[in-house]
């Protein structure tokens, strides 16, 4: 076998094989809840799309929709198509972060199904309760709930090197990708400020976040304007993720949607509530 016949045969193995290779390429839905815009939803865009065989597309909110939790938005959906440097970059919905993942599994994956959503880089710390409130982690479970694996990502708000933080994602991602995701598990991840000291994996505690005070600043016969004033707690229970997160470590976190207290069960049986005629 000729050196010219050994690489004209190479060539077409490579033809015929090739709409096979992209068809088993890794389908990743990324999205946030700090909207379209966000120059970190970018950041970890561009980071993953340079992962080999790995296909990236982008549904986000068309605006800042933090806080969002897993909610949605009532109505007809309505969807821009975004453009940066005259290439196409993503889909934005007019919704909620969820209602973003939602569209983007069922519509823009009905032809082609996604086996990954990332959820991040949030603007901001999401351990501990104030999870619950996130739509970065709520963006994630909506994954879980229309039955994807999911990653949620955070980050302090400042002092943190962002492409850093993507290349961390990466990471979980790769392993995803080669040995397959856990089943029914949202993996969340958060990343400090300043120099870090390793990776934890912890569970979710502490509500950090705290509304201590509303201050009253305006107020008329029938309307009074309040500031929330709020503080950031320092965790002294070691055990959690608001704890080793504010000592300077990245921590992981599994999150699932079973809040049920397992424990209290019997407990509630034995109350031997009734119906009331």
């Amino acid at each position: 076998m000729t050196k010219v016949f050994r690489q004209s045969l190479a060539i077409a193995l490579m033809a015929l094989l090739s709409p096979a290779l992209a068809a088993q390429s890794y389908r990743v839905l990324l999205s946030n809840d700090d909207g379209i815009e966000s120059p970190l939803l970018a950041a970890l865009q561009l980071e993953l799309a340079a992962m080999p065989g790995v296909e990236v597309v982008v549904a986000a909110p068309d605006v800042n929709q933090s806080g969002s939790s897993q909610s949605t938005a009532g109505g007809p959906i309505v969807v821009d198509k975004i453009y940066r440097d005259g290439s196409f970059f993503g889909y934005a919905v007019h919704g909620k972060p969820a209602d973003a993942v939602r569209f983007g599994l069922v519509e823009l994956g009905k032809d082609n199904a996604f086996d990954l959503v990332v959820s991040g880089i949030n603007l901001g710390a999401n351990v501990g309760d104030v999870s619950h409130l996130s739509g970065t982690v709520g963006a994630a479970m909506e994954g879980l709930y229309q039955g994807v694996p999911a990653i949620a990502i955070s980050q302090d708000v400042e002092g943190v090197d962002t492409a850093a933080s993507a290349k961390f994602a990466t990471q979980l991602v790769a392993r995803y990708q080669q040995h397959g995701a856990p089943v029914d598990v949202m993996i969340s991840i958060n990343i400090p400020r300043g120099e870090l000291k390793g990776v934890l994996v912890r569970p979710m505690g502490d509500s950090y976040l705290r509304t201590i005070a509303y201050d009253l600043v305006e107020q008329s016969d029938n309307q009074s304007v309040y500031e929330r004033e709020r503080i950031i707690a320092q965790s002294t229970d070691t055990s959690t993720d608001t704890y080793a997160y504010q000592q300077g470590y990245i921590t992981l976190t599994p999150l699932k949607f079973d809040w049920t207290d397992y424990e209290l069960i019997d407990e509630l049986e034995s109350w031997d509530l009734q119906l009331v005629e």
